[in-house]
This record gives structure tokens, sequence and C-alpha cells, in this order.
């Protein structure tokens, strides 16, 4: 990303706020001009000190000579001072508003994607936290800088350098010259560097991906032994780290020093140069100190350049991970425009293929009708499709190849979210948001009310652990356990009584006894509407309506349960290996 697409990029972020923008370059201007003041007292006050001598005067003859300077320098740092705090100000103003809107921006992007975004290998939780964080920083880190520091260092130059050029030509062509060479080594340092900072970057969000994938493994990695492992995982990845660091120092010491050594040599330049010019009677004795400190104000971004080089560098590169992130258009997620007067809920599939974003194909050819208003299981072996299968149905992806139609209208020209308000999903692990029990179960509509939020978890079975609770329906959410969690959810579905119900094990997480109030539970709301539900339970799967049988990501069988089982094919294999699982004849003989 070169600098000028990077101000392209922030321009639009910028624009909003064109007021501070203007009263920043007014601040700079003032601020320009009155830098130079003090070359031009010190000129002032050693010509006419000098002549002061020469005549022999006394400190009574200066005295009006210093107050009048006092005078001057007060004033002038008085409207310094102002114009500093403005600067200030203003940029740190500017800095938080375009953060802001950075934030936003990319929040509300982040939401817009389809799920495919979020299933790359590139956009981990982690790598994505890690761009998200140093292009903020950075960014607004540089907009910040460049009206505090950069526009009023470049402009106390380009007033300096006006000044040297007006009192001496060769003077200021000397300041003039030394700027070039400067900026050149300055570049060349920047793109050096680039490629160590790039690195960097890569290390980080590995290392903070790392960290995550660390403490989501805990259980694991303890139950195994395996800290010391781990540990040296981790220790690897910090050495390659500390190695990259160590270079991009030593590179940047190594061009700080050339820079140095050749502001110096303009400096030497400067004072021998105005000294044989006063020495030939060109010039007064003040104009040594006088170009001196021009030439000081002209070489000041100069000191800051690398500073301001390295900052517009992390920038570029930090900036590239970022906008990937938000000019992401061909990640937005499509929505029709089609919005149906009412659901009925038949799902036509033709030939359908379905590609993850890592080349696995999920779905073959799939060609299945589900009609509406009945009770569809899906059944497989782990990997079958199954779950791969509602997710297109919800439009969380898109089909590869063949469509799929919802009460005829081919599904991905409706509106994906009057579909989605229409679905009720619950899945094997479900969400539980930071905040309440209340909080959570009205997720899906918030204006309930309390009676309602208690009548869903009343069906969910999960009421009477509630208010045993200390705050009740106050409590935090996340304090419940794992099947608590699963019958919130499962309360969401009920509250949000939607025509369309998808169950991706809805009680897996769950003891028999709530199993089975769950399932009475799910049972009234299955009633005339259409059901699609995918689970390892037999008595979940046998009254079904209608039981899909995949395998491998094809659909190898269809029909009830009676003849699917008569057939003595897939579904046979395993339907007997679940009632094996259960110890069936056991507990039937118990039960007798």
């Amino acid at each position: 990303m070169t600098i000028s697409v990077l101000f392209r990029h922030i321009y639009p972020f910028v624009k909003p706020y064109r007021s501070l923008l203007i009263a920043t370059l007014a601040l700079t201007a003032v601020g320009s001009f009155a830098a130079q003041v003090n070359a031009w007292i010190l000129r002032y006050t050693v010509d006419h000190i000098n002549e002061l001598l020469v005549a022999h005067k006394t400190l009574k003859d200066g005295t009006e000579l210093l107050v009048f300077i006092s005078l001057v320098l007060v004033g002038k740092e008085l409207v310094y001072s102002i114009v500093q705090f403005g600067q200030k100000f203003y940029g740190e103003k500017l800095r938080i508003f375009i953060s802001r809107d950075l934030s936003q921006t990319i929040v509300e992007k982040i939401l817009s994607y389809r799920m495919a975004f979020y299933t790359s290998p590139e956009n981990e939780s982690g790598k994505l936290q890690t761009r998200i964080d140093l292009g903020i920083s950075s960014l607004t880190r540089l907009v910040q800088n460049f009206f505090i520091d950069i526009m009023p260092l470049f402009g106390n130059s380009l007033v300096a350098l006006i000044f040297m050029f007006n009192a001496n030509f060769y003077v200021g062509l000397v300041g003039l010259a030394i700027l070039p060479v400067y900026f050149y080594i300055s570049q060349l340092q920047a793109t050096k560097l680039g490629g160590f900072r790039r690195r960097m970057r890569t290390y980080r969000e590995n290392k903070n991906n790392g960290i995550i994938r660390l403490i989501d493994s805990i259980t694991v990695i303890k139950s195994f032994v395996r800290e010391p492992l781990e540990a040296q995982k981790h220790q690897v990845m910090q050495f390659d780290m500390t190695e990259n660091q160590l270079q991009t120092r030593k590179l940047s010491f190594l061009f700080d020093s050339i820079k140095n050594f050749i502001e110096q040599n303009g400096v030497v330049i400067i004072i021998i140069l105005t000294a044989y010019f006063v020495l030939n009677g060109q010039m007064t004795i003040g104009a040594i100190m006088f170009h001196v400190l021009l030439f000081n104000n002209v070489s000041s971004p100069i000191r800051q350049l690398h500073r301001i080089y390295d900052e517009v560098s992390d920038a570029q590169i930090n900036a590239e991970g970022f906008f990937d992130i938000i000019n992401a258009e061909k990640e937005q997620e499509p929505s029709g425009d089609y919005i149906p007067d009412k659901i009925t809920g038949l799902f036509e599939l033709r030939n359908v293929n379905f590609y993850y974003p890592n080349g696995t194909q999920a779905l073959k050819n799939v060609s299945i009708k589900i009609q509406p208003n009945k009770i569809t299981a899906l059944v497989g072996l782990s990997g079958a499709g199954k779950s791969t299968l509602i997710n297109l149905l919800d439009k969380f992806y898109e089909p590869s190849s063949g469509e799929i139609l919802m009460d005829g209208i081919d599904l991905q020209k409706i509106d994906t979210a009057y579909l989605r308000s229409h679905i009720g999903l619950v899945l094997q692990k479900n969400h539980i948001f930071n905040g309440t029990i209340a909080e959570n179960i009205r997720y899906g509509k918030p204006d309930v009310g309390q009676d309602e939020i208690e009548a869903a978890a009343r069906k969910a079975s999960i009421h009477d652990q509630i208010v045993q609770l200390p705050k009740g329906y106050e409590s935090y959410a996340h304090l419940l356990s794992g099947g608590q969690q699963q019958r919130i959810a499962i309360a969401r579905l009920f509250l949000k009584n939607p025509p369309l119900i998808f169950l991706d094990e809805p009680t897996a997480n769950l003891d028999a006894i709530a199993t089975e109030q769950i399932k009475a539970s799910i049972e009234a709301i299955k009633k005339d509407r259409t059901v699609i539900i995918i689970s390892h339970s037999i008595s979940q799967i046998i009254d079904a309506d209608t039981i899909i049988v995949m395998d491998n990501g094809s659909v190898v069988e269809e029909g009830l349960h009676d003849d699917l089982y008569d057939k003595q094919g897939t579904y046979y294999r395993i339907f007997s290996a679940m009632a094996h699982s259960l110890n069936i004849e056991k507990i039937a003989r118990t039960l007798n």
C-alpha cells in the first residue's frame, strides 16, 4: 500500500471533520511564523548589543533594548502556547473521532460478511483481532501526529527555508540541498524495514491466535500433561519475534547514525559559510546565530523524519490488513429483495454441490424436497453434510452449484433478514452473550416483557432453576452450566415462535430428565411448522414424517422409519448402532 493509496483510504474518515482540519491548518500557519521569532530576535539582539559595545554604551543605554526583547519573546511564547494547545487539542479530537468511526465501520462490515469469510484460515479470530487493533491504532496515531507533529514541523521548516533564502541565497541553498539527501536515506530506511515490519505483523497475528487457542484448549492440554510442549511452541515463535525485532532495531540505529552525521555536517557548513560572509563584511555578526537557528528549524523535521517514516511505514503495513477487511466487498452477504406474503416452508434442493473455503466438498449433487408443516429428520454419521445442509437453508452459505427453492422461489432472491426472522435455529452448542439471563432469552425479541420471558423459560424447563439463583433472571448468564445454557437457547426459540425450525442436536448437552422435558416442549412447538432436525437420539428421529439419510455429502436414502429399516441399508446400520449403544435389550428387560 503506497502512501497515496493510504491517504485515499483515510480521507473518507477525515472528510466529515473539515472544520477541524481548517482550524489546524490556520494554527499551523501562525505557529510556523511564530517559530522563527527567536532567530530574528537573536540576530537583532546580537547586532544591537555589538553596536552598543562598539559605542562604549552602558547597561542604562541598553535597558530599552532589553525591555523590547523581553516583551517580544513573552508575546511570542504566549501566542505559541495558544497555537500548540489548539494543535494538540484539535489533533487529539480528530484522532478520537476517526478512531470511533474506524471501529464502527469495521464492526458494521464484519457483521455484513458471509459465513465463508469467518471459516477462511486467513480470518481466524486472533488474526482478525490483531489486524483490527493494529490497524486502528497505527492509522489514528498517524492522523494525530500528522496534525500535531508533521504539519507544524514541515510548516516551520518551509518558512525557515524561505527566510534563509531571503537573507542569503547561498546559505539557503545549503539548507535546501541537505533535505533531499536526508529524505532519500529515510525512504531507503523505511523500504529496508518494511519486510521486517510485515513479518512482525504476521508474528503478532499468529501469537494472538495461538494464545486464544491455548486458552480454548486448556482442559485438553492439562489432561494430557502437554504444558511443556505448548510452552515450547510458544517459545519458538517468541524467539523468532525477538530475532526479527533485533534486526529491525539494528537497521534503525544504523540509518539514524548516518542521518545524524549528515545533519551535523550541514550545521558545520552553515557556520563556516556564515562566518566567511561576516568576515568578508557581507553580514553582521548576528547573522551567524540567525542562520544557525533557522537551519535548526529547517532540520527539525529531519531529526523527526525517521520517526515519521516509521509511523507511516507501520500505518502502510497495518493498513493493508485493516482495509482488506473493510474492502472485502466480495465477502458481503448477498440478500435478495423478494419478501413473500407468507412462508410455508417447502424447500427443494436441485443438484446442490457445496465446497467450503478450504476446498472440502461437503455436499455432492443433493436433490431432495422438504415438505412444509412436516418434520424432516437428517440422519448420518459425523461429516455426512447434515449441518452444512441447514447452513445452506439458513443462507449462511451459498451453494457452489445447483439451486435451492423455498415455496417455489430461488432462496437467493428472498430477503435474508426476512427469511432468518422466520427461522428458529437451535445448535448443539449455542452462544451465550455477555449479560443477564433475561437479556439472553429476549435477544431475538428485545421488546418483550418479563411474563413472556418466563413463559419461554418454563417451556424450556429452565424457569425453576433460574428463580433459585440469587438474582433470578438478572443473574449473569455465563454462570450457568452447559446444559442450562442450552435450555436458554431453546427458550429463545420458544419466544421467537417461528414457522420454520432447524434443530441441530438440540438436546446434546442435556441430562436424560431435561432431554425428556425439552422433547415434550419441542413436540408442542413442532405442530403446523416446518421442522428439520439433526439428532443421534432415536426418540427424536423415529417419528419424523420423513427421514433423509446422508453419507459423505450425498443423500443415500429417504423415507419413513419402518421402510428404511426394512431395507437394511445405511439407515439400518446407523439405527442399529444407536440402539446397541443404548443397550436397548437390557433396557427393555428392565422396564418389563
